[in-house]
């Protein structure tokens, strides 16, 4: 894999708030590139709660700034005011709709959405039925009837820095009825979302 070298040569610290659910893989990667950035991780399920979400981004960038900390977003498109927020702390985001497709790449991606996919990672697999359960209820007929509107299978990513979470995504798939298959990701596209970040981010004036 290629190394992302950054312009400048010692470009000043930066803190990346954003979505826990690719935590490893992120941490992997700024430590293979020596990226002299921080993290700050929010909960992989507040995609599913709009307010949530937006007083937990607003609230953790706030806090950043007001050390003097200069900020970088790792979201897609997961909330409709999401940039609107980015211009309001003068920062920017990772490009990609959404985790998976920065992961996968946008062409990937959409071959498996067209043919049906559900995507699930390691962090959404173990934390599953509670997850699901809080956001559409506790009857199982009703939370099968809205992934089958939508899904024909479910598709574990596993990347190089997953345990073996095959028993979970199994769990996972047989709680709402779908077909599991499984795909290998390996984090050559994510490293390239973040790199570009990182360099579009230290080219901004604040």
């Amino acid at each position: 894999m290629k190394t992302y070298a950054l312009q400048p040569e010692n470009p000043p610290p930066l803190t990346m708030v954003g979505c826990g659910i690719l935590r490893k893989e992120v941490e992997r990667l700024i430590e293979k590139n020596h990226w002299n950035l921080h993290t700050h991780f929010l909960d992989s399920a507040l995609h599913n709660y709009f307010n949530r979400l937006s007083t937990e981004l607003n609230q953790a960038l706030d806090e950043r700034e007001k050390l003097g900390e200069k900020t970088l977003v790792l979201y897609g498109s997961c909330h409709p005011l999401m940039e609107r927020y980015l211009e309001e702390h003068h920062t920017c985001r990772t490009r990609g709709q959404n985790c998976v497709v920065m992961l996968l790449g946008y062409e990937r991606f959409m071959q498996e959405l067209e043919k049906g996919a559900y995507f699930l990672l390691e962090d959404w697999a173990l934390t599953w039925q509670p997850m699901i359960t809080a956001c559409f209820g506790n009857n199982v007929s009703v939370v099968r009837e809205i992934f089958h509107s939508g899904h024909k299978y479910m598709l574990a990513l596993r990347t190089p820095c997953n345990g073996d979470f095959t028993e979970a995504a199994e769990s996972a798939a047989r709680f709402v009825d779908l077909p599991l298959q499984w795909l290998d990701v390996e984090l050559d596209h994510l490293e390239r979302v973040i790199g570009e970040a990182i360099a579009q981010r230290l080219a901004q004036h604040d």
